[in-house]
């Protein structure tokens, strides 16, 4: 794993490692039972990408709600006189028609490599409300940029209001190779034949596989636990994977 390091201007929470919060953004502490509604937490897909990165906080009292009409954006925030150590205030400008920036005050040093990118917060995925801000995807390649960072946003589409209250997860990192050298081919007929033959017989068994974890949603969408069950016995000799939500129960 890189080590990865920050520095932070200003008394704000430093990033941390994303926490996929039940109940909370990821949905509710509702089990896999019949009857119940599905959440994002079953979904262990879902859950492992979530929680594959770093969340920051927003850090002020003062909520801010962005809306936008014709393209020009509205940032209403009651800020009042800038805090002490804030060179920047309000954080928050509008960038051009329909995006606006939000100083970050964070710096994140990665190894050689390596880079960092910006991402939509996973909550945005789940948010019921749609009123979860949308970052804007970016790379920033920090091995050899030591500058502090802001991260632009997408405004949301009229009549919908995106919402920065304190303490609500906002974007997220992850730090990955920097360049994307991905020798991408064609199957060789042998993997496509020993794939197609693993398939089946996960197909013929899955039944089995799956057994006491089978159940409907209010929905009536028919789940099961199929993947799940591989997954623990693939990890089998892995540490304890507790902390990942969509692994409790069947």
């Amino acid at each position: 794993m890189p080590k990865v390091t920050y520095r932070m201007h200003n008394d704000r929470p430093p990033p941390r490692a994303i926490r996929v919060t039940v109940p909370g953004w990821a949905g509710d502490k509702q089990p896999r039972a019949d009857g119940n509604h599905e959440q994002p937490w079953h979904c262990l897909p879902f859950s492992e990408s979530a929680r594959y990165g770093l969340e920051l906080l927003y850090p002020f009292d003062a909520e801010l709600r962005v809306t936008s009409h014709d393209g020009v954006v509205s940032l209403d925030a009651d800020w009042g006189e800038a805090p002490e150590g804030e060179s920047s205030w309000p954080p928050f400008r509008r960038f051009g028609d329909d995006y606006y920036s939000y100083q970050l005050s964070l710096d994140i040093a990665v190894p050689a490599g390596f880079a960092v990118r910006t991402e939509p917060h996973p909550r945005y995925f789940t948010d019921p409300t749609h009123t979860c801000p949308l970052a804007v995807p970016a790379l920033i390649r920090s091995e050899w940029w030591p500058m502090v960072f802001f991260a632009i946003f997408r405004a949301p589409p009229p009549g919908v209001t995106h919402v920065f209250r304190k303490g609500e997860p906002v974007m997220a990192f992850v730090v990955i190779p920097e360049d994307p050298e991905i020798d991408l081919a064609p199957m060789p007929i042998e993997d496509v034949a020993q794939r197609e033959l693993r398939a089946r017989r996960l197909s013929v068994s899955r039944d089995k596989l799956a057994e006491g974890t089978k159940w409907i949603s209010d929905t009536h969408t028919i789940f099961d636990g199929t993947y799940r069950n591989l997954y623990r016995a693939a990890r089998a000799r892995r540490p304890a994977d507790d902390d990942i939500p969509a692994l409790n129960g069947n």
